[in-house]
């Protein structure tokens, strides 16, 4: 019997899974620079370190900001 209709594209990973994984990521850049930065806490670098900490602490935000939005189910926007 002849297939009509065709198979959907296969995607590996949707948007949100990217999301997840990014924001698992940003977490383990985290935790290595807070590390780093408890190793060599008087360290010239130490500064670089803590702004670093602190990117990607925003970093976390907006992709956890961004996961909410692909989680949230869509609404009707109303017309001006």
């Amino acid at each position: 019997m002849l297939k009509i209709v065709p198979d959907p594209p296969h995607h590996p990973h949707s948007l949100e899974d990217t999301l997840v994984q990014a924001t698992e990521y940003a977490l383990c850049a985290q935790t290595v620079a807070h590390q780093a930065l408890l190793l060599q806490p008087r360290s010239p670098v130490s500064v670089l370190i803590m702004a670093a900490m602190h990117e990607v602490e925003t970093l976390r935000g907006l992709l956890e900001s961004a996961l909410i939005q692909v989680q949230m189910p869509a609404q009707p926007r109303p017309v001006h």
